[in-house]
């Protein structure tokens, strides 16, 4: 039967039913039909064809995998069915009523019309989002997203000298005069050097006595067309940005040309010419604000993160050859080599740094505190670049991490033969060495080997398996998604533990049991399509629910930045819109079917 008022009514309070066009949406309810189906009704099974999408109005509906393990309790309000039919495929999982339900029933048929023909319910359903993502440039980013926060001010009665030595000493063009009253004004260099240096004014007289009183302003909301065609139309280079009378930033030549021009290149550039780690830390200070412009444009996440990570590689090839300026040429070959999201390249807003030395077998015990130098020189550096020590203490100033070549080899051996829970989480870390600066032969044919040998150790392969499960999706039973309980971070998502890393480790063991050579997430998975460790179908849908999460947090940290906060891994779910929760949850669901198959043996049908 065809929708009675009250399931009409349910249909059109969810989304994206409820952005359809009345007429839309009563031509739909005549093609859908609603059915209740008691407890211990299986909708459909694994391997088996799905003939529609299904709705919930009311009772419970559980998810599994293939092995039988529950993925997912879905309640009112959610749908399934959709994956198998996006793919014009047989279902990869199992639906069962767990509680009498009320489903509304939409035939294949009508859910891809609806796909050819509605762009809302297209998105909603299209978990690659690559309709959703759009390029933007200058013109067209709010103010709000292009000033500088928390602009120096001043009172109006502070002496003409005091505010020019506070622009010198940190290197601005303008100060922002603000009272009791709010803001009052502005005072420049050229102000200064106009009234003061040319006409003679006492510099003992108060700002208010030269300033700029009827400034220009604009609010929070205007776009950046505003600011360039006010600049070029009256000629000045300050706008301040003012929201009912008070001072929220200003937007200024510098940071236009920042948002127009700043470039990975460019800060690499810099980097690599600066002179010790202070300079250094001025350019990765900037590093949030290119964060923003890279997402902003429209940048996939493995772009971003590669570009960023790029930074740190400068650095630390920076740091290294300053280090030898100091301590002189190393006296046998060595290696620096990063490790954690620095190694595989998905270093975002927020890094710490993990890294180790691998020597030639012809260094002397001697000549080993030169190295315990260079190691603190470049670790010492990197924490004022804003990569902070690792909490782990995996660095090369760790003389556990700073070995001959031999000794590395010995680790990786004892690892593989006796995979203790250390080992396996060493292994999980040193799996992803990738080489900075120096001499790489003594990394190239370790790296194969220790593939070669790790994947035929099936007990090996078992304990970074079951490693590799330690992380789980953060999947509510009931609906939702499960958030910190407690403590700092209490109701929000971790989008790095519990969010992209474990698609890291499924991508790690991918890599193992496949030996393949990438290190970057992305790139293990594509490869371990390609070669046949993980299927076309279930490589897809990972990929996708990858991107997806890992975009998600990008975007976080963006929103962080903008906002003037520091960026984090923390997400709280009512910061999501309906859409982007249902869409993420879905990503989770795939993460964890991929877990259960790698964590059953049946990493190649996933």
């Amino acid at each position: 039967m065809t929708l009675q008022s009250a399931h009409f009514q349910f249909l059109a309070s969810v989304h994206p039913y409820d952005t359809m066009h009345a007429t839309r949406l009563a031509e739909l309810a005549e093609a859908c039909t609603a059915v209740d189906y008691p407890a211990d009704t299986v909708l459909f099974t694994h391997g088996h064809p799905v003939e529609a999408l299904y709705l919930i109005v009311s009772g419970e509906v559980e998810i599994t995998d293939p092995s039988g393990e529950l993925l997912s309790t879905l309640g009112p309000r959610n749908s399934f069915g959709e994956r198998a039919l996006l793919r014009d495929e047989p279902a990869s999982r199992t639906a069962t009523v767990t509680r009498d339900a009320t489903l509304i029933v939409m035939p294949a048929a009508t859910f891809d019309a609806l796909m050819r023909s509605d762009l809302k319910f297209q998105q909603f359903f299209d978990r690659s989002r690559s309709s959703q993502k759009h390029k933007r440039d200058l013109t067209t980013l709010a103010v709000g997203q292009l000033m500088s926060r928390d602009p120096v001010t001043c009172a109006p009665e502070t002496p003409i000298r005091d505010a020019a030595k506070q622009m010198h000493e940190r290197r601005i063009s303008s100060i922002c005069v603000v009272g009791d009253g709010g803001f009052e004004g502005i005072l420049t260099v050229r102000d200064v050097n106009g009234r003061v240096v040319a006409e003679g004014t006492d510099p003992s007289q108060p700002v208010s006595s030269i300033m700029t009183k009827d400034v220009l302003v604009l609010g929070p909301n205007a776009l950046g067309t505003d600011v360039l065609h006010l600049m070029a139309e009256r000629g000045i280079g300050h706008i301040p940005i003012v929201d009912n009378g008070t001072l929220v930033g200003i937007v200024t030549q510098t940071d236009l040309t920042r948002a127009q021009a700043m470039s990975s290149a460019d800060l690499v550039a810099r980097i690599a010419k600066a002179p010790d780690a202070t300079e250094m830390a001025e350019v990765t200070r900037e590093i949030p604000q290119l964060l923003v412009q890279l997402v902003d444009q429209g940048n996939r996440h493995e772009v971003v993160t590669r570009l960023i990570t790029d930074l740190a590689d400068t650095a630390t090839r920076r740091l290294l050859k300053l280090a030898h300026d100091k301590l002189g040429p190393a006296p046998v070959p060595y290696l620096w080599l990063a490790c954690g999201s620095q190694g595989r390249q998905e270093q975002t807003g927020v890094s710490d740094q993990d890294n180790c030395l691998i020597l030639s077998d012809d260094v002397k015990e001697a000549q080993m505190p030169y190295f315990a130098e260079l190691a603190k020189f470049v670790s010492d550096g990197l924490d004022t670049c804003g990569y902070f020590y690792c909490p782990g203490d995996m660095m090369a100033t760790n003389p556990r991490w700073c070995q001959p070549l031999r000794t590395w080899k010995e680790y990786f051996a004892r690892w593989i033969a006796k995979p203790d829970p250390e080992a396996q989480m060493l292994a999980s870390v040193m799996f992803d060495l990738r080489a900075i600066g120096g001499d790489e032969s003594l990394f190239a044919n370790l790296q194969a080997k220790t593939l070669e040998k790790a994947s035929q150790n099936s007990i090996f392969v078992a304990h970074m398996i079951a490693n590799s499960l330690k992380h789980a999706p953060p999947l509510g039973l009931l609906r939702g998604l499960a958030t910190i309980r407690s403590g700092e971070h209490r109701d929000q998502l971790d989008l790095k533990h519990n969010g992209v890393v474990p698609v890291v480790d499924l991508g790690r063991v991918y890599a193992l049991q496949g030996q393949l050579r990438p290190v970057n997430t992305r790139a293990r998975l594509v490869a371990a399509i390609s070669s046949g460790v993980l299927s076309e179908t279930g490589g897809a849908d990972l990929l996708d629910a990858y991107d997806l999460i890992a975009m998600t947090r990008l975007e976080h940290q963006v929103a962080q930045v903008k906002a003037g906060k520091k960026p984090n891994n923390f997400l709280a779910p009512s910061d999501l819109s309906d859409f982007e929760r249902s869409h993420l949850r879905n990503a989770f669901v795939v993460v964890k079917t991929l877990q259960s198959a790698v964590g059953t043996g049946k990493g190649m049908l996933g």
